[in-house]
């Protein structure tokens, strides 16, 4: 066989007979199957198997009685089951056009790739189908924050996010994943280096039903991000922290030395940023500096940024001080915790982030690079 498509599902009854009809139009001359994996609490598991009976493919049905590991956990017991190897992942309201799977299919088999990933944000794709602007904005921030915590696995692919993609399940570990949500294809590429290729898709609307979509969800989404990521991040924070009390501690004693707060606020920043630098050098990037830029522009990238960000936070400060009264100390504290996220993103994705590959190097740019080599080794 071909391909199994899998589908994962919850309370998607309406959309069951629309989707397997327009699957089967698109699947002419692919031996293809589809297996709805169903963690539902209506009777989509009992229209599947009446839909199958007439279905113009194999399809079938595993109904779950315990949802382990969610919608992730559905994906996996579905590629176990899968007849093919190529298995491609879509849900199950249609917002995902089954038109675009042949699409998918033809660049697996032109081979040197092991996942494909159907995007949203590459080249003609869009993300029209999300209900509103604020669905489009968390879509757009959430893929951010998730590139920032795996800038290196995740450089080649836009739309980390997206349910809708084709993987070679003898690729990855089935039994090492450990889903705990509905983000399966991030749950992969945090865990395996792949050879990937994307190709464009326009997000639809939904066929019939309401969107999943909801507040625990999101929560879900954090703490699986932060559970695949917690190290590096962890790291960070712990450097911030120092970093945030060696702030306060310079400001206190600039302070009692008979110092205005907002010079002492100043000095402390500037003081605290270079050491920050120096630590997350050492001990956060570490993994990831041979790829970035060198060290001189990576400091550069750094101070310019971290000053940026204290013109903002020390303005903020002062409103906090002057307009609800907080002290200075208070609204410090309260002013670095809110930076601490940005600074997190920020230096992920940009003073980290890989070199692009040029064409070809001009003799100006070999010589910074190697003065750039020269001063990371002294």
């Amino acid at each position: 066989m071909q391909l199994s498509i899998i589908v994962p599902t919850y309370n998607e009854s309406p959309n069951v007979a629309e989707l397997v009809s327009r699957i089967g139009e698109t699947m002419m001359g692919i031996d293809a199957e589809v297996i709805f994996v169903d963690d539902s609490a209506d009777d989509t598991a009992d229209v599947v198997r009446e839909v199958a009976a007439c279905a113009p493919l194999p399809v079938r049905v595993i109904y779950r009685d315990a949802a382990t590991g969610g919608l992730g956990g559905a994906v996996v017991e579905g590629m176990r089951a899968a007849a093919a190897d190529a298995c491609l992942v879509m849900d199950g309201d249609l917002q995902h056009p089954p038109e675009d799977i042949p699409m998918l299919l033809r660049r697996f088999e032109a081979g040197n790739v092991d996942l494909v990933v159907a995007s949203r944000y590459l080249h003609d794709g869009s993300a029209q189908g999300l209900a509103d602007r604020t669905r489009v904005l968390v879509s757009r921030i959430s893929t951010m924050l998730t590139k920032a915590m795996f800038p290196i696995r995740l450089r080649e692919v836009s739309d980390p996010m997206t349910g809708f993609f084709l993987l070679d399940r003898r690729a990855v570990d089935l039994a090492g994943l450990k889903p705990k949500g509905f983000k399966i294809l991030l749950e992969i590429l945090a865990r395996k280096s792949l050879r990937v290729a994307e190709v464009p898709f326009r997000f639809a609307d939904r066929y019939a039903g309401e969107s999943k979509a909801s507040f625990r969800q999101g929560v879900n989404f954090l703490l699986q991000l932060t559970g695949l990521r917690f190290g590096k991040m962890s790291l960070f924070a712990i450097i911030g922290g120092l970093g945030a009390i060696a702030n306060l501690a310079i400001m206190w004693a600039l302070i009692q030395l008979g110092m205005h707060y907002i010079p002492a606020a100043i000095i402390g920043a500037e003081l605290t940023i270079i050491g920050n630098f120096v630590l997350q050098e050492r001990f956060v990037f570490q993994d990831m500096k041979g790829e970035a830029s060198g060290v001189w522009s990576r400091f550069a990238k750094s101070v310019a940024f971290n000053n940026g960000e204290a013109l903002v936070r020390i303005p903020m400060i002062a409103l906090l001080v002057n307009t609800w009264h907080l002290s200075s100390m208070i609204a410090a504290a309260i002013t670095l915790a809110l930076a601490f996220v940005v600074r997190f993103m920020f230096h992920s994705l940009v003073v980290y982030a890989p070199r692009k590959t040029a064409a070809k190097p001009t003799a100006v740019s070999e010589i910074v690079d190697e003065l750039d080599t020269q001063a990371g080794r002294g």
